[in-house]
Parts: C-alpha cells; sequence; structure tokens
C-alpha cells in the first residue's frame, strides 16, 4: 500500500481515471481542481488498485477525494509529502481528516463543516419566486466579483484564498472566473447568483450560491438554484452536486426541499503548529 504523486495531470488520470470515473460525486473536488493542480497523488492497495486520490491546489493546502483513514495515517507518516512548507490546511471527508491530523501529532482546528448533496429529482419551488434566472454576461462581472468576496467574508474567510472543492463553495478559488462555468441570477434589482462547474464524468457542482440580504427571504435562492441545477443537467451533467455549511439549517433545509440528498460530510482543518 503506497502513495505516489506526481505534477502531470495526464499521469494521474493514466493511475487513477478508474476510481476518478467510478466514484465522481465524492472526487468532485479532485475533478474540479487536478487540470491546474501544483501536485496529485493516489493511493495503491496491494492489488494494485487505486483507492484514494488528493489534489493540491495551493501550497500546504491539499483536498482529498475517497481516501480512507489508513490512507490518510498513511500520508501523515510520510517524510514531506507536500514540500517543506507541510499542510497548513487540509479539506476532505471529515473521517479521512480526522484520521491525518491525529497522525500529525500537531495542533490543529475545525474551521468548517460541509455536507455533500446530490440530486435525486429535482423539485422546484412552488410557487416560483418573482424574476426569471437568466445566464450573466460580461457586464455583470463587476457585480458578480463583488457578490463572491461577500460570500466568502460571510463564510469567515478573506477574499482572495483559496476555498478549493470540497470547499465552502464547491470552487476553486474565493472569487470569479468568467472562462470556465455558468453564473445565474434572477433580474430586476438585487438578486441571487450562482455558479455551477463544467461537466467532468458526467457531474457538475452547483456552488457559489449567495444573495444579497436586502433580497434575502422571497425564495429567490431556490429559483436560481433549481434553474441551474436544469442548466447543468441540460449541459450533459448526469449527477449535479452541491455543498451546504453543515451550520446552516436554512440552507440544508432549502436543497432537501429542491431534491438533493446527502452523500457524506466534510471537514477543513488548519493546522497551527509544527
Amino acid at each position: 500500500m503506497t502513495w505516489h504523486f506526481t505534477e502531470d495531470p495526464a499521469v494521474f488520470r493514466a493511475a487513477a481515471g478508474a476510481l476518478l470515473s467510478a466514484e465522481p460525486a465524492r472526487n468532485t473536488g479532485v475533478l474540479t481542481l487536478m487540470d491546474a493542480a501544483g501536485r496529485l497523488g493516489w493511493w495503491t492497495e496491494p492489488d494494485g488498485r487505486v483507492t484514494g486520490v488528493l489534489v493540491v491546489a495551493a501550497p500546504g493546502q491539499p483536498t482529498f477525494g475517497t481516501v480512507t483513514p489508513e490512507a490518510a495515517r498513511a500520508l501523515a507518516l510520510l517524510p514531506a509529502p507536500f514540500g517543506d512548507e507541510g499542510v497548513t490546511v487540509l479539506r476532505g471527508e471529515t473521517a479521512a481528516v480526522e484520521a491525518f491530523a491525529e497522525a500529525t501529532g500537531r495542533p490543529w482546528t475545525a474551521t468548517f463543516r460541509m455536507r455533500l448533496f446530490r440530486l435525486g429529482t429535482l423539485t422546484p419551488p412552488d410557487p416560483a419566486p418573482a424574476g426569471r434566472a437568466r445566464v450573466a454576461t460580461a457586464a455583470d462581472v463587476p457585480l458578480a466579483a463583488a457578490w463572491a468576496r461577500e460570500f466568502v467574508r460571510d463564510l469567515g474567510e478573506e477574499p482572495g484564498r483559496t476555498t478549493p472543492g470540497p470547499s465552502r463553495s464547491g470552487s476553486p478559488t474565493a472569487g470569479c472566473s468568467s472562462g470556465n462555468r455558468e453564473r445565474r441570477r434572477a433580474t430586476g434589482g438585487p438578486s441571487p447568483w450562482l455558479s455551477f462547474s463544467p461537466v467532468a464524468e458526467g457531474h457538475s457542482r452547483v456552488h457559489f450560491v449567495y444573495t444579497p440580504p436586502a433580497a434575502r427571504g422571497r425564495g429567490y435562492a431556490a429559483g436560481v438554484t433549481a434553474a441551474a441545477t436544469r442548466a447543468a443537467r441540460d449541459a450533459g451533467a448526469a449527477r449535479v452536486l452541491l455543498f451546504t455549511d453543515l451550520a446552516n439549517p436554512t440552507s440544508n433545509a432549502l436543497y432537501r426541499r429542491l431534491g438533493y440528498r446527502p452523500v457524506t460530510d466534510h471537514l477543513t482543518a488548519a493546522f497551527t503548529g509544527r
């Protein structure tokens, strides 16, 4: 049982492609980040099967895919698997992150707890909120960027810091990127916006769901999430995913009403010592 590492996404795909295809939901963060990652890793069993993957999108900040607690503990005991800087932030399924953190013997803090949801049967809100959903244009980018910064602040992070998937938004960066995802928002004054990732291994992830405070409580988030979910499916996604903050019962209840069902819980751990 061994960890292997590469900086080449093609090498990673050749080694771990079967696992990524078999478990795209649990590996959504790795699928989202792997083409821009600084480092990629996979765990092999004695029979050669790959059963775990990870991606390092920012120095010292790995994100786990389907990593078992055993593989996480083995990773923690390797000499400098992520370079001299070590791990500063780790994201992944709760059991694996906790196993890694405990095996390091370093002080750490659970900074964020999430739940991954997968769409079952979409149930749009009835009645639908006022307004309509539309694809944002280049003219909307300044507003989207400002709302993205507010979204990140609401989560307790500083804008510009990486928030890799699985992240609080499911997006690789805390900000706007006009080239790789669709944005939808309701029209007619302040309204919510969100994005969904390009389809990879048959799945897309809804993320960056943000409603300005003045527009909350009117059902806009439910309406635009349903619209973006339909758009992701129209783009070819057989599975649509999203992450929620476990500390936010409102959003968790909202996504359940729309037809999303829980898959697994995730944890972000920050390391405070060496």
